[in-house]
């Protein structure tokens, strides 16, 4: 679960990062930001998921 926290953190700081390249119309800045935001959004999600799902699964 603490890296699902780090993943998630990192991707509300690519977020950040999308928006302060936008800004200063960075536009190859802002692509860079927007794939770190997709990329560690999803694993975040996705290992929240995963590690929720085996808790309901084994505690059935």
């Amino acid at each position: 679960m603490t890296l699902a926290i780090i993943l998630l953190f990192v991707a509300l700081l690519s977020g950040i990062a999308v928006i302060r390249e936008l800004k200063s119309q960075n536009f190859f800045g802002v692509a860079f930001a927007g794939i770190s935001t997709l990329a560690f959004g999803w694993f975040s999600v996705m290992t929240i998921f995963t590690n929720v799902a085996e808790w309901l699964t084994s505690a059935a």
